[in-house]
């Protein structure tokens, strides 16, 4: 088991020991059944979103649910806040919600933009209980669609690595910025598969079913193939010490941007980055910012 890997700790707990023996014991006896679980459980975000369901609406914010794909997705928008602003969508990571970035959302509409939040699929009060990175990406243009085109985005975690792939797709946005953005999703298959005790094996099937299914390879979301497909100035924000999604992530998307800047803070981890003033300060700073002079540039700071 690598060092960092995020699933180890879930699979800690003895309830979450059986559940990963009996993957084990189906993937040995039908590989196929096996690999059609793990996708199951891989694609489940925990803990439930019936919490975040639940949760009261927050003044001056409003959902509007939009229709999307026999459910619906979830967008916040700002009751106080006049026509014409620059906007900006904002978005979560894995099993997180929209309402982590409101603290930066408020913070951006103090300064003049309009901030859009997004639940994605099977997230905060958007429908379903199981949803996966392409489903992610196909979110982000449907909302494009209806409310974009985008002064900036930021996204956090999972949701910024389907950012990335947007953007490289062509997504409608002036500016970018990437925060704690995910690993490859064939890496989090690899932490899975050894996190529930089984070898790469079962994250080789998986890769297999999962693109079949989805007609999309693997190969599009990784750092490479990326970095040299996105053209808009983009901010990475990233902490040296983050467990969840190492720094090398972000470094090798940095290594392929045309005009890219990196960020390493110190001690905020994965998530306290939402909410830290200096980040959210630089996020501003790079969304209010013109375009460069020099598109090829790649600066660390």
């Amino acid at each position: 088991m690598t060092a960092h890997n995020p699933a180890a700790a879930f699979y800690a707990s003895p309830a979450a020991r059986g559940i990963a023996a009996l993957l084990r014991g189906l993937h040995r006896v039908s590989p196929t059944l096996g690999t059609r679980m793990a996708l199951g459980l891989f694609f489940t975000p925990v803990p439930s979103k019936s919490v975040a369901r639940g949760r009261a609406v927050p003044q001056p914010w409003r959902e509007r649910q939009m229709p999307f794909e026999g459910g619906h997705i979830s967008l916040w928008l700002r009751n106080d806040l006049e026509s014409g602003r620059p906007k900006v969508l904002l978005t979560h990571g894995w099993a997180g919600d929209a309402h982590q970035l409101r603290p930066l959302a408020d913070r951006l509409a103090d300064a003049g933009f309009e901030p859009v939040l997004l639940d994605l699929p099977a997230h905060g009060r958007s429908s379903g209980w199981r949803s996966n990175l392409p489903q992610f990406v196909r979110a982000l243009f449907a909302a494009s669609a209806a409310l974009g085109p985008w002064d900036g985005v930021v996204a956090h975690s999972l949701g910024a690595l389907a950012m990335s792939h947007a953007l490289a797709r062509g997504l409608p946005a002036r500016r970018a910025a990437l925060i704690a953005t995910a690993p490859a999703p064939l890496l989090f298959m690899r932490w899975f598969a050894r996190a529930v005790g089984s070898s790469d094996s079962l994250a080789d099937g998986m890769r297999g079913h999962f693109e079949r299914r989805e007609e999309v390879s693997l190969m599009h979301f990784e750092p490479g193939w990326l970095g040299e497909r996105i053209l808009q100035p983009t901010l990475l924000v990233h902490d040296r010490g983050d467990s969840t999604a190492p720094l090398a992530g972000s470094e090798a998307l940095l290594d392929g941007l045309a005009a890219g800047q990196l960020h390493v803070t110190e001690g905020l981890g994965h998530r306290r980055l939402l909410s830290d003033a200096g980040v959210q300060q630089q996020v501003l700073a790079h969304l209010a910012a013109p375009r460069p002079t020099c598109p090829e540039c790649r600066t660390r700071f």
